[in-house]
C-alpha cells in the first residue's frame, strides 16, 4: 500500500487561523473544521466558529496559504428552518477533486452547492446533527439559500448513525452525487463514530449504501472509538481519503485508499500524529482538509492543546483550539515556528 505521494510530515508548528477572542463574536472560543478551497484566482477557508452557544460558518481568505484574513459570516444562526436555527456548521462545496488539480469550485445547474450540519439544541454539538444543503448564484459567496428540510436525518438511518450525522464530503463522479459523513450510534456516553456514503443524481434525494459504514474503527487502535471527517480526492484511477482516528484520548488524522469509492483500505497508522507537549496540536490533530498548489500538498486541519496564559481563545475554560497546516515538502523553512513530525 503505497501512500508516499499522499503524506504531509512537515508541520507548520503554529496557527494559521485563531478564533477572534471578542464576547459576542461568532469565533469567540474557537475555531474549527477548516475547509480550503480556490476561487476567483484567490484562496478560501470555510470554517465554523464557537462563541460558547453553538457553531456558525465563515469565509476567510488568503494569498499564500499561510496568512489567512476572516472575510464574513456565511451561516447564521436564527435563519433558516427550525431544524438549523441554533447551530449551523457549513463543511463542503461542490468542488474540483483531482488530488492534483486547482481546488477550484464546481457548479452544478448553474448554482454552487455547500454542505453543512446543524445541533438541534444550543451548547457545544448537542443533540443529534442533521444534514444540509444550501446553494448560492452568488460569486462572491456570500449569499446562500438553504433548502427548508434536512436531505440526510439520524432517525431515518441504520443503529450505527442514530446518534447524529456530521462532516459532510460531497463528490461528483459519472454522473452520481457521493455524499461521505460521519455518524454516532449514540448522542450520549462513549459512543463510536464512523463514516459511510449516501448516493444522488439531483442532491435532494439521497439514498444510503447498504453496506455502511464503509469506514470503520479498529479495535484497541489509534482509530478504535472514531474514522471521522472524510476529505475525498481522486490521484488518476484512486481515491485517497484523508480522515482522523479517536482513542478516546488522542484525535490523529489516517488515510484510505480506494478504487471504487465504496471499498476501503486503512493504513494501519497514522499519517499525522498529535504534537509533544507543548505545541499545538498536543492533544488533537484532526478534521483533514487538503489541496494541492504548486506541486505541494497542503493538508489543513483543526489543531487543539491545552491553554495557556496569553492565548486568544479558551474552549471550554481548558483548551485552545485552531487550525493549523502541514506540507508535504518543506515548504515552511525561515518561519521561526517551523516545526516538523
Amino acid at each position: 500500500m503505497n501512500i508516499e505521494p499522499y503524506v504531509t510530515p512537515y508541520k507548520l508548528g503554529k496557527p494559521v487561523l485563531i478564533g477572534s477572542g471578542i464576547p459576542g463574536h461568532f469565533d469567540e472560543r474557537a475555531v474549527d473544521c477548516p475547509f480550503v478551497f480556490q476561487h476567483n484566482e484567490k484562496f478560501y477557508m470555510m470554517y465554523v466558529g464557537f462563541d460558547g452557544t453553538g457553531y456558525q460558518t465563515a469565509l476567510a481568505t488568503s494569498k499564500d496559504l499561510l496568512e489567512w484574513e476572516h472575510l464574513s459570516v456565511i451561516l447564521r444562526r436564527n435563519e433558516g428552518s427550525v431544524w438549523d436555527s441554533k447551530n449551523i456548521a457549513g463543511t463542503w462545496i461542490l468542488k474540483e477533486n483531482k488530488i492534483d488539480a486547482p481546488p477550484v469550485l464546481k457548479k452544478w445547474n448553474n448554482k454552487y452547492w455547500l454542505l453543512y450540519h446543524a445541533y438541534p439544541d444550543f451548547g457545544y454539538e448537542e443533540g443529534s446533527a442533521k444534514i444540509g444543503i444550501a446553494w448560492s448564484e452568488d460569486e462572491q459567496l456570500l449569499e446562500w439559500h438553504r433548502y427548508v428540510d434536512p436531505i440526510l436525518t439520524p432517525e431515518e438511518g441504520a443503529d450505527w448513525e442514530k446518534g447524529g450525522l456530521y462532516k459532510e464530503c460531497l463528490v461528483e463522479h459519472e454522473g452520481t452525487f457521493y455524499l461521505f459523513y460521519n455518524a454516532k450510534n449514540a448522542n450520549k456516553g462513549k459512543w463510536l463514530e464512523q463514516t459511510g456514503v449516501a448516493f444522488s443524481t439531483d442532491l435532494t434525494s439521497w439514498q444510503r449504501y447498504e453496506h455502511n459504514p464503509i469506514l470503520r474503527v479498529s479495535p484497541e487502535r489509534w482509530d478504535s472509538g472514531f474514522v471521522s471527517d472524510p476529505c475525498v480526492l481522486l490521484d488518476k484511477d484512486q481515491w485517497i481519503m484523508y480522515f482522523f482516528g479517536y482513542n478516546y484520548k488522542q484525535a490523529q488524522e489516517g488515510i484510505a485508499l480506494s478504487k471504487d469509492l465504496l471499498h476501503w483500505d486503512k493504513y494501519p497508522e497514522p499519517i499525522i500524529r498529535v504534537g509533544e507537549e507543548g505545541t499545538i496540536d498536543s492533544s488533537f490533530a484532526h478534521k483533514p482538509s487538503v489541496i494541492t498548489h504548486h506541486g505541494v500538498l497542503y493538508h489543513f486541519y483543526c489543531s487543539c492543546r491545552p491553554s495557556k496564559e496569553g492565548d486568544a481563545t479558551k474552549n471550554w475554560g481548558k483548551e485552545f483550539r485552531t487550525i493549523s497546516v502541514a506540507a508535504s515538502h518543506d515548504v515552511f523553512k525561515g518561519d521561526p515556528a517551523h516545526a516538523t513530525g
